[in-house]
């Protein structure tokens, strides 16, 4: 048992969520120093907020590679040096300070121009990323999530925040932020920094115009003043056209050529579990996305919707021991833009998974959705994703698989789960919480090639 789990075992919750961020403090600054302060010196882009954060990071990851810099990248998927990039099987963003000691010795010693570096609210609001020296900030949006952890949208807004903060005090930095002009929190965000750098719409420092969106991506023009780009985007939906949009913000920040941005950003093809297509020569589509939260659904929904001739199916769940309060706001979405809902498990640790998948259906029940009509629930995920695949029937239909995207496990109950579930969230517990392998790019891979089979 850890030193974390025998304090959150002796002392009231409340109390502890208030003392947390002292001890990280104070372990941070200790494994820091005693590992000598490998961050110094380095030049760290941090990326935050609450959809978008891994797309836009491995975005401005593949320019500044492109343009010829030594670059280093950390995020929720995989970290790693120029290409070579490691996909972690971890089911958090910002590993603990140990770790990320360890790596930040690795990067110092490969020299390093630039890390590009994904961070949670989470992380900043417990001070994980104490000794990290920023030189820029990046927010991509703040909508409704964590708030199992943070309790109130302030409290979860203002952690993020604090990376602004932390890079306005880098004396060795830029003090430049890139902000999404379109989001409610922009000027507060602008307010943290002495350089803000506003992307989005018509009022913004850099904007997108003349936008195209095809299912393979988008094209537009990037205007900042009288600079022009011309930016081809290779990942699919509108939201990846204000991600790009965040990443030019960030070369023209650093001094990168046109040429050096539009080649950067049209040099990432993909990045995996995010608007992954499943192509095993079926004739309808199949997507496999990483969206989790209402606002990541009410945008991917929007943008397939219209360009989609035949029926909309989605399977997706969430995630135990979390936000609650979310998951009937997604059952009413995915019921509002879908033709068919298929609910099943996301990690349901050792919470009580149809309990979860009724606060889902209760939702699309509202968009009115019928059970066994157009609402279908089914916890083991495989057979789900099988399901939802026999539901497309014509050439026009679409499957989207949400919620586990690129992950590499997913947490299901342990042996002891509904007798010990009244406890205090414990996943190390493994009669609570039991870790699978898990491959949903692989397994959608399978189940198509599968079911395509079948029907020759």
């Amino acid at each position: 048992m850890s030193a974390k789990s025998v304090v959150k075992k002796f002392i009231p919750m409340g109390l502890f969520y208030r003392v947390e961020p002292t001890g990280h403090l104070l372990e941070s600054m200790i494994v820091t120093a005693l590992n000598g302060f490998p961050g110094k010196g380095m030049k760290v882009i941090g990326v935050t907020g609450t959809n978008g954060k891994t797309t836009t990071a491995f975005m401005i990851h593949r320019m500044l590679q492109n343009a010829g810099y030594n670059t280093a990248l950390m995020t929720t998927v995989a970290w790693g040096i120029g290409d070579d990039i490691e996909y972690q099987q971890e089911h958090y963003t910002n590993v603990p300070i140990r770790q990320l000691m360890t790596r930040l010795k690795k990067l110092k010693a490969a020299k390093i121009d630039y890390l590009v570096m994904e961070i949670t609210s989470q992380a900043l609001a417990q001070n994980r990323a104490w000794g990290v020296p920023f030189t820029m900030a990046v927010m991509t949006n703040v909508t409704h999530e964590h708030l199992d952890y943070h309790k109130t949208f302030e409290r979860y807004r203002d952690a993020k925040r604090k990376l602004f903060k932390l890079a306005n005090k880098n004396s060795d930095g830029m003090q430049v932020g890139i902000i999404n002009i379109e989001d409610p929190s922009a000027q507060l965000f602008a307010s943290d920094i002495t350089n803000p750098i506003m992307y989005g719409n018509e009022t913004g420092d850099l904007q997108a115009t003349n936008v195209k969106l095809t299912s393979e991506g988008s094209t537009y023009t990037a205007k900042a003043g009288d600079d022009e780009y011309t930016i081809v985007c290779n990942l699919p939906g509108s939201f990846n056209v204000s991600n790009s949009l965040a990443a030019v913000a960030v070369g023209g920040a650093i001094g990168l050529t046109r040429e050096e941005v539009e080649k950067g950003i049209a040099a990432l093809k993909g990045v995996g579990g995010r608007m992954t297509t499943i192509d095993e020569g079926q004739n309808y589509s199949v997507i496999v996305d990483y969206a989790h939260t209402p606002d990541s659904f009410e945008k991917v929904f929007k943008d397939l919707r219209p360009v989609i001739k035949g029926k909309l199916i989605c399977m997706f769940g969430s995630a135990g021991r979390r936000d609650e309060s979310k998951r009937a706001v997604q059952g009413e979405l995915a019921g509002k833009y879908c033709d068919e809902v298929v609910i099943t498990e996301e990690d349901d640790r050792d919470a009580d998974g149809q309990e979860i998948m009724e606060q889902i259906a209760s939702g699309a029940e509202k968009s009115g959705k019928i059970r066994k009509q157009n609402l279908f629930l089914i916890h083991d995920r495989t057979e789900a994703i099988t399901f939802a695949l026999k539901r497309a029937r014509t050439a026009g239909d679409t499957v989207i698989l949400l919620g586990k995207g690129p992950e590499r496990t997913i947490l299901r109950n342990g042996p002891k789960a509904a007798e010990l579930r009244h406890l205090k969230q414990d996943d190390n517990n493994p009669d609570r919480v039991i870790t699978d392998d898990w491959d949903e790019i692989a397994t959608a891979h399978a189940a198509v090639k599968l079911a395509y089979t079948a029907r020759k």
